[in-house]
């Protein structure tokens, strides 16, 4: 039985689900460490949905319209949450320095946007063995913690287009 699924129309396995990868072919390794590397740095976007505003603004008791106003911008890419400038780089609004020590944690974690649901298994990462290293450079927590499996790894990656 082989593990490697075909990239669709390339005949060729994902790099990933070759044998001679990482992991054998069996997935890969993340484990979440708190830091906040994926939530700060150059400015850049996280994409919501309606759908996710909606949850958000529901979360934190606010109309989907002042959610937007207060915690949005438009940009080419579409609606993003905004981001604060701080030491760190451009935080995510939610990100949460203070309220663990040492760790930096998203402040609407179960209700967060898909795309930082699906990090680091984003296709921009996924396309090659060289993005994958290096957006493991500033991710402490790729290549470590428990294997995830294959299919695990694809339908998060089928998930967003970034």
């Amino acid at each position: 039985m082989t593990h490697a699924k075909a990239q669709v129309g390339s005949g060729e396995p994902e790099w990933f689900a070759r044998p001679d990868s990482p992991e054998r072919g069996e997935g890969l390794r993340f484990a979440c460490t708190s830091c906040g590397n994926c939530c700060t740095g150059v400015p850049g976007y996280v994409l919501v949905s309606d759908a996710e505003v909606a949850a958000l603004a529901q979360r934190l008791n606010l109309s989907t319209d002042a959610f937007i106003q207060r915690y949005t911008q438009m940009l080419p890419e579409g609606r993003s949450l905004i981001e604060t400038h701080t030491r760190f780089g451009y935080d995510c609004v939610f990100l949460d320095r203070a309220k663990v020590p040492g760790k930096a944690v998203c402040g609407v974690y179960e209700d967060r946007p898909i795309q930082c649901r699906t990090w680091p298994f984003w296709p921009s990462l996924l396309r090659s063995r060289n993005a994958w290293n290096q957006a493991a450079k500033g991710c402490p927590g790729m290549n470590t913690g428990p294997l995830i499996p294959l299919q695990q790894i694809r339908i998060q990656r089928d998930a967003i287009n970034i």
